[in-house]
């Protein structure tokens, strides 16, 4: 090897192995995280939708019964009709808040607008490791190539990629939602 165009000048081999090794790990953790946050969207989305679905059903429910009181209050002016309208409307007042439940529709609404927030944070902190992973691997081929080539920027350029994975995951772990790419 020539002077200046090499990898020995930074430790040689070994120490292109040794980045390569670092960049191995960093890729491994990149991508564990990543499957994990990519699965905690995916069930957080379940959820959301189920909550959701359920909202929709007490909604429907509530309507039937105002609508059933309404119309039982214009036609049948009754003591036994009045006991049985206010019974309806109880229990649509019931299914609008149940705080003891927290299956009333305000509850559910609650449940799952923050079931989205999870969703949406898991999913920015996927993008993140998938970006970290799409950077390690990168910087392993550069790495490797100077290897081969002699070429000492590709060691510098891999450092550089793997120092960009290893930020994008600690932005992934830690601040998924403060950073936005895409």
């Amino acid at each position: 090897m020539s002077a200046g165009h090499g990898p020995s000048e930074h430790g040689g081999n070994k120490g292109v192995a040794l980045l390569i090794s670092v960049l191995a790990l960093v890729l491994a953790f990149s991508e564990t995280l990543g499957k994990g946050a990519q699965t905690a969207a995916l069930a957080y989305n379940i959820e959301a939708s189920n909550l959701w679905a359920f909202f929709q059903a007490k909604t429907i429910r509530q309507t039937v019964l105002r609508t059933a009181a309404e119309q039982m209050e214009v036609s049948n002016p009754g003591e036994a009709v009045r006991k049985q309208i206010a019974k309806w409307k109880e229990t649509a007042d019931r299914y609008q808040s149940e705080p003891e439940t927290g299956e009333g529709r305000k509850e559910l609404s609650a449940r799952a607008k923050e079931a989205e927030k999870k969703r949406d944070t898991a999913m920015a902190a996927y993008h993140h490791y998938e970006l970290a992973s799409a950077a390690v691997q990168i910087a392993i081929v550069l790495a490797s190539a100077s290897i081969i080539t002699s070429i000492a920027a590709l060691v510098w350029l891999a450092g550089a990629l793997g120092v960009a994975g290893l930020a994008f995951c600690l932005i992934g772990f830690f601040w998924p939602t403060a950073v936005h790419l895409f």
